[in-house]
Order: structure tokens, then sequence, then C-alpha cells
């Protein structure tokens, strides 16, 4: 849930301008021109049966802060947003990780693993 009200998470756009592990912030999953936390919400096709899910409980969810509005109205309401939130996001951190190992990938896409603790590991404690 936290992904999508922070925008910080699997999303073209984060990916591409914040992280640097994209050559685009287009959207992987419909090829929107941005990947948002909203589009992903709001408007993505390929998220609709969750969707669906999520606006039989809370009714139409047109922003991100209608979907804070209606989640806080009860706590079916809440699960209903928490299961779309974890639906959507597990499946785009699944895409995610295919794209990371793929051996064909773009070099800024591919996992960079330890470089960090490489750089200071003579800091570290024995």
């Amino acid at each position: 849930m936290v992904h999508i009200l922070t925008g910080h998470g699997c999303f073209g756009k984060y990916l591409d301008q914040i992280v640097g592990r994209e050559p685009s912030p287009s959207c992987h999953e419909c090829g929107a021109l941005q990947d948002t936390a909203f589009h992903t919400l709001v408007e993505c096709a390929a998220w609709g049966p969750q969707r669906a899910l999520l606006e039989n409980v809370v009714g139409p969810v047109s922003s991100l802060r209608s979907m804070v509005e209606a989640m806080l109205q009860s706590q079916q309401s809440w699960i209903a947003v928490s299961s779309f939130c974890e639906s959507v996001m597990s499946q785009k951190e699944a895409a995610e990780r295919a794209r990371e190992e793929d051996a064909y990938a773009d070099s800024i896409r591919r996992r960079r693993t330890g470089g960090r603790r490489r750089r200071y590991a003579h800091l570290l404690l024995p």
C-alpha cells in the first residue's frame, strides 16, 4: 500500500527518473507513456479486474486521495484497498525482478548486487 501512496515502487516514472534503472517512464503493462501510482490505480487497463473488485466495495476511485478517503470509511474498504495494492504491486514487482534477471536486458536495468557492500567491506566489524 505504501508504494501506491508514495509513488515509490515499481512504477516506470520512479524507476526511470529517480532510481535510474529504466530507459523510459513508460508502462510495461499497457504501453502508456508514463507509469505512475495514479496511472496504476486509475488508468492502466492491465489492472482492470483488480480495480473492478476494489470499486465494487469502495465505489469509483478517481484519485489517490479518493482511495484514501474510501479506505478510511470502513474496515471492509480498508481490506479492499489493501487487497488491490497487494495484488497489483506483487505482480509489478515480480515483473520487475524478471526484467532485472533477463540476461539480454539493458545494462541499466540489471540488478546491481553488492557494489556498495564491496566498497565499504573494510569498515565492517569482523
